[in-house]
């Protein structure tokens, strides 16, 4: 069985928990387009993004550093994953992280943003430019390059698992919280990987509640490097809505296709400069 087979798995038993839990579809505040977007970014990612990526990637190295190729096959498996929890993982918590004080690289991210609840549906609710530039995906190619095939299919399951289950609405780690004996190891676990409480703080809506911190807690697969760089906020609990105060609504295509399709802003720019120019 492929990875990928093993992803598509997690993902499945993470949404039937969902459905049973709390129903998959007709979310608090869904709007009808949101689930065209969360199936349109998925199936490009898997389809294309991510492909056409590592892809490109193997070919340009191939190209450029022929002598490279499986150079680092034979190392330890423990200095891959470390190689790539670096190079994919810490790449995508400062890409993440980038992505939150850089206007039109948030215009790649904010569809991620723009829905208000938590659901295993927007996992991969991005832009399709936001993965094809993503520095960690190319990252990822190299290394495969490299000779990391085999731990990169074990450490992206993993990593995606994490993802996965950091976004489902079911909240898993809410009953390890209350439990007085798993309380003490989820000290250690709340500190290493992302958890529903941690990533529902970055996604919550009040930044006045106590637990929103939409300028924090970056982190996908490893939640220690928003610890290790100063950007983490543990609650262990959960914020009550979800999405962006003061967001423009954009439409579907706008979200997933920015800038090919303008988006309200740029509309109104583009409008006003248009008014500006006219002679009176």
């Amino acid at each position: 069985m492929n990875y990928q087979m093993v992803i598509i798995i997690v993902f499945v038993l993470f949404a039937l928990k969902e459905a049973l839990h709390s129903g998959l579809f007709n979310k608090t505040n869904e709007e009808p387009a949101d689930r065209i977007f969360e199936v349109g970014s998925t199936i490009l990612l898997f389809a294309i993004s991510q492909p056409i990526v590592l892809f490109s990637a193997v070919f340009l190295m191939a190209i450029v550093f022929p002598e490279l190729a499986d150079v680092l096959a034979n190392t330890a498996i423990s200095i891959q994953i470390l190689l790539l929890l670096i190079f994919d993982d810490l790449t995508q918590y400062w890409w993440h992280r980038k992505c939150h004080s850089t206007p039109w690289l948030y215009n790649l991210h904010r569809a991620h943003h723009n829905a208000k609840y938590m659901s295993v549906r927007i996992v991969f609710r991005n832009n399709f430019f936001y993965y094809a530039i993503m520095p960690s995906l190319w990252c990822s190619g190299i290394l495969i390059y490299l000779g990391l095939g085999w731990a990169y299919a074990i450490y992206v399951t993993i990593k995606l698992t994490v993802i996965i289950g950091a976004h489902a609405e079911w909240k898993w780690d809410k009953r390890l919280y209350e439990n007085k004996y798993t309380s003490k190891l989820m000290w250690i676990v709340e500190r290493l990987i992302s958890t529903p409480a941690t990533h529902s703080a970055h996604h919550g809506y009040n930044d006045e509640d106590g637990i929103t911190t939409y300028k924090g807690n970056y982190g996908n697969l490893l939640f220690f490097w928003d610890v290790l760089f100063g950007t983490a906020k543990i609650t262990r609990r959960y914020p009550r809505q979800y999405g962006v105060k003061g967001m423009l609504k954009a439409a579907w295509p706008e979200q997933l296709f920015w800038p090919i399709t303008p988006s309200a802003l740029d509309k109104k720019r583009r409008l006003a400069k248009h008014k500006k120019a006219t002679p009176l």
